[in-house]
């Protein structure tokens, strides 16, 4: 089940809300740990084992490390063997088919290659079972004595799928105890919406150009303004749609009392990879910084072992993505950019004339690395993005332009212009503005339950009359 599909809309959510509102409050965490595992079990229900084995087992963990914390050797021994059973479960449903085929190409058919279907969700709510039971470890939370509360963190419907990556510590008073208010309600609705007008409105919409572009047989024979067009399409897509998602996860968790941390902040507006990464997925960015590269040392190290831990770091955020090798050069090409920065301190410690000029130019040179980067992510494989990479600096094709890159810059221009301005915080900026003048605030205020109609009203006739189109980071 997907957030943006009518049987989301207009069966479940009213349910889970009416159910939880008019339960008394005793009772609304079980409620709610019931309609989780329903909303997976809805399009995964032989994997919803997979997801009450990962809640029980990192129960017993959290409770064997709070309980023997005393014991460091012990504690120690508890978080190693939580940390195998979650990875190795993590290794078995989303690596095993890409090192079993791996090795087949290396040593034949002696190696059977596993057919092992990849339960959604696994990687989000792997890394949420791991920080439970760090937290605890850390003190930054206590631990949870009824197993239903464990459940509820790893398993709560709006992030369970596609995230933000919730940190156990954020939210473990609010899943104790909570209170909502009709004003936050009014917000996370408000911010359900926004994200599902990205969703339906934006992300679908370049989808369509972004898959003609990448769908081509022929990568190097594309025309170099089509493989342009294919680039920036899913620049927006992927963006729009998975900051569509986290804010419709962000939304659902204020309906329900709880708050989650932003996971976006205009990244495409960054200047420099640095801050790209500070402003894009910043769940996952987080979580790698606190329980893989500080753990590592951080930066408070030698040289070698710095360029070790971003080794690591990069190479892991890269494979989280999926098990291919795109993915993992797509972590390493951020390697090689973030450790060009980190050793340089270029763009953001260099404060001379010269270097003031440069960082301006660096703004473009961003965005163009990321770019690429998200053409490695989108190809189906190493030769492909190559061949992509190529076709867009005429290394192949020395044709500018077809009849079908017309027709598609024609047809979506508009939604083009609209994806590019909402990238940016302009549109916020000019919402604030009219908040501050007296005569347009009172229409601000009358327009904007208006707009937001609108757009559930327009996002609903497109789900009726639109193709299925889930979410990118499902598949994660």
């Amino acid at each position: 089940m997907v957030f943006s599909s009518t049987v989301f809309l207009f069966a479940f959510l009213p349910i889970t809300l009416l159910g939880y509102y008019i339960l008394p409050r005793v009772l609304r965490n079980l409620f709610l740990l019931l309609m989780s595992i329903a909303f997976y079990a809805y399009g995964e229900p032989k994997f919803v084992l997979v997801l009450l084995l990962s809640i029980g087992v990192n129960y017993v963990f959290g409770l064997l490390v709070d309980n023997f914390r005393e014991k460091q050797a012990l504690t120690r021994l508890f978080l190693a063997l939580m940390l195998l059973f979650n990875f190795g479960l993590l290794m078995v449903y989303k690596y095993l088919n890409f090192i079993t085929a791996n090795l087949q190409g290396i040593w034949g058919d002696s190696v059977t290659v596993t057919q092992i279907v990849l339960p959604i969700g696994i990687s989000f709510f792997t890394f949420q079972a791991v920080s439970y039971v760090i937290d605890i470890y850390r003190q930054n939370g206590e631990v949870q004595k009824n197993p239903l509360n464990v459940g509820l963190y790893i398993s709560f419907f709006p992030q369970l799928i596609a995230g933000p990556i919730v940190r156990y510590e954020t939210v473990a008073r609010e899943i104790k105890s909570r209170t909502f208010s009709f004003s936050e309600v009014s917000l996370g609705v408000k911010r359900f919406l926004m994200g599902l007008g990205k969703k339906v409105l934006l992300a679908n919409t370049m989808a369509v150009v972004a898959d003609y572009a990448f769908n081509l047989v022929d990568y190097a024979a594309m025309p170099i303004g089509t493989a342009w067009l294919g680039a920036l399409a899913y620049t927006f897509q992927i963006f729009f749609d998975f900051s569509g998602y986290s804010d419709m996860a962000i939304g659902l968790g204020l309906m329900f009392g709880f708050h989650f941390l932003e996971n976006f902040n205009y990244p495409y507006i960054s200047r420099s990879v640095s801050e790209f990464w500070r402003r894009w997925h910043i769940s996952l960015g987080t979580w790698f910084r606190d329980y893989v590269y500080i753990p590592l040392g951080g930066s408070r190290v030698k040289l070698p072992r710095l360029i070790l831990n971003l080794l690591v770091v990069w190479a892991l955020t890269g494979i989280w993505h999926g098990a291919s090798w795109t993915f993992l050069l797509w972590g390493l090409f951020y390697f090689v950019l973030l450790t060009f920065e980190k050793l340089t301190g270029f763009p953001e410690k260099r404060k001379s004339p010269a270097c003031q000029i440069l960082k301006i130019l660096y703004m473009p040179v961003t965005l163009l690395a990321v770019i690429l980067g998200w053409c490695l992510f989108r190809a189906p494989s190493l030769i492909h993005a190559s061949q992509y990479v190529q076709t867009l600096f005429g290394l192949n094709s020395r044709v500018l332009w077809d009849v079908d890159t017309l027709y598609y810059f024609t047809e979506y221009r508009f939604f083009f212009g609209a994806c590019l301005l909402l990238s940016t915080p302009l549109v916020k900026l000019a919402a604030d503005f009219c908040k501050k003048i007296p005569v347009i605030r009172h229409l601000y205020k009358l327009a904007v339950p208006l707009w937001y109609l609108v757009v559930f009203l327009v996002c609903i006739a497109e789900l009726v009359l639109g193709t299925h189109n889930p979410f990118i980071y499902f598949n994660f």
